[in-house]
């Protein structure tokens, strides 16, 4: 970590760089969680935890600023777990492996945690460097955000003091955001039946990989491949061509990352074996010319496989890939009101079979109600003629934009003065915890800004280097500016 702790603005590359040091993948954040209570006490500062595990540290104003705003710094603690196929690492043990790049911070075969890890390291730095001039501060560190906000749902009123809520989980230096999607998950089940797998049929692993994955929110919008649609599509088209029958079907590990490999494990008619590697090489080449500009690495491959699964029945097998085939996926509608916006989207994130079922899990997310509404009433259609269990679960509310918000004008007045640029006011795709803070403190002013971070929840991951030292001078200037108390 020796190459971080040397980049400016310190502590905060330092701070990010220990973060790195201490697993913390959603579900897995305790340990963090716990050395940053024993951080705050050794340095003197109040912190407690509540029932749901998030972390709240004080920190009393600088001299002459008592009378200020009291503002809370908000960021969660988890990341997203992503890694390449070819990198042995084990989230829940091994550090992140990060490094310099020229201008960027990136890791080893993995997802870096700058979503959100340069967020909370900025809001740790600002309690660590007594040089930093604020009112009365609160740090709030949530628990589990990217795998449902269950730290922002646990959220009780009357915990928080501050008046104003700077959320540090956005992507984009120069941008500032006042609003944001909401988002839904939704299940669907299917029940499966098996037999035995036929005379004369060879078994075959056919792999779709290479794709670049991305954030299901912020990435829906660039045509990235998604290897679970990829490869339905192929199934639907040759499936019955070849005579293949599916053992197993498997892609994707997160509801909110965009899928780089799908895997299905195939009995293939030993006279057919020969078409299918052509079929699938034929597949490819398709795929790269329509995916071309975003997608440089796709690859299949159909290798000899071993199984002693069953295959699906022919319903079911006919039922199943149909339906993911038919599921959709991606951009559902931009937005009218906020131009250059995506309004509604899903994404089929996690296939998965076994023995009895097999499983798709999407992520909706839309600006607006009646946006995931709509996308609910299609894939329970969808459920209803395949003859599946359907669940809508974890629906939670988008951040409805304040065009009059003061903090909002106040952070680009400061981003104006600092940098002799106007900063753009933006509403994210992607979901922030902001819609969730408003239920129990529906009075507090809101904002979210951050450094750029391209590739979050894939192993591209990166963060810009000089983007993170801007951010750093906004947002140490924007606590100096906050105003007095009404």
């Amino acid at each position: 970590m020796s190459e971080l702790s040397q980049l400016s603005p310190q502590p905060l590359w330092q701070i990010f760089a220990d973060i790195c040091a201490i697993p913390h993948p959603s579900y897995h954040e305790e340990a963090l969680a716990n050395h940053l209570v024993a951080w705050a006490k050794e340095k003197g500062l109040h912190v407690e935890r509540d029932a749901v595990g998030n972390v709240l540290i004080r920190k009393k104003a600088s001299r002459g600023f008592e009378n200020r705003k009291p503002v809370v710094l908000q960021a969660h603690l988890d990341m997203v777990p992503q890694k390449n196929n070819d990198t042995d690492h084990d989230f829940t043990k091994d550090p992140i492996q990060a490094y310099v790049d020229g201008d960027w911070v990136k890791a080893r075969g993995t997802t870096l945690g700058a979503d959100n890890g340069i967020g909370m390291a900025s809001a740790l730095a600002v309690l660590a460097d007594d040089s930093v001039t604020h009112g009365p501060l609160e740090v709030l560190l949530t628990m589990t955000e990217e795998a449902g906000m269950e730290g922002a749902f646990g959220l009780q009123p009357g915990w928080l003091q501050g008046d104003i809520l700077i959320n540090t989980d956005s992507e984009e230096e120069g941008e500032i955001y006042m609003g944001c999607a909401g988002g839904i998950d939704f299940i669907t089940t299917l029940p499966l039946s098996r037999e035995a797998v036929p005379a004369g049929h060879e078994i075959i692993r056919l792999t779709l990989k290479g794709l670049k994955g991305g954030h299901s929110g912020g990435d829906i919008h660039l045509g990235l491949g998604n290897a679970n649609k990829l490869l339905a599509r192929f199934l639907f088209g040759h499936a019955q061509e070849l005579g293949l029958r599916v053992l197993d079907l498997n892609g994707g590990t997160l509801r909110n990352a965009i899928p780089r490999e799908a895997f299905a494990t195939l009995a293939v008619p030993a006279a057919n074996v020969g078409k299918l590697q052509s079929l699938a090489q034929e597949y490819q080449a398709i795929l790269k010319s329509e995916l071309a500009a975003v997608e440089k690495n796709l690859t299949i491959l159909t290798e000899p496989g071993h199984s002693d699964a069953k295959a699906l029945s022919a319903d079911s097998q006919k039922r199943f890939i149909a339906l993911l085939n038919g599921t959709p996926n991606g951009v559902i509608r931009m937005s009218d009101e906020v131009k250059g916006v995506v309004e509604t989207s899903l994404n089929v994130g996690v296939v998965t079979t076994n023995d009895q079922e097999a499983q798709i899990i999407c992520l909706i997310r839309s600006l607006i109600d009646s946006g995931k509404d709509s996308v609910v009433s299609t894939l329970n259609a969808l459920g209803q003629l395949a003859g599946a269990k359907v669940e809508a679960k974890g629906s939670y509310p988008g951040w409805k934009p304040d065009a009059s918000s003061p903090v909002m004008h106040l952070v680009r007045e400061t981003y104006q003065k600092l940098f002799d640029a106007t900063p753009n006011i933006m509403v994210i795709h992607a979901g922030l915890e902001c819609g969730l803070f408003k239920k129990p403190y529906p009075d507090m002013d809101m904002v979210s800004i951050g450094p750029t971070i391209t590739g979050p929840h894939s192993p591209d991951e990166q963060v810009h280097i000089g983007s993170v030292g801007q951010y750093w001078q906004l947002l140490t200037a924007l606590l100096k500016a906050i105003p007095e108390k009404d």
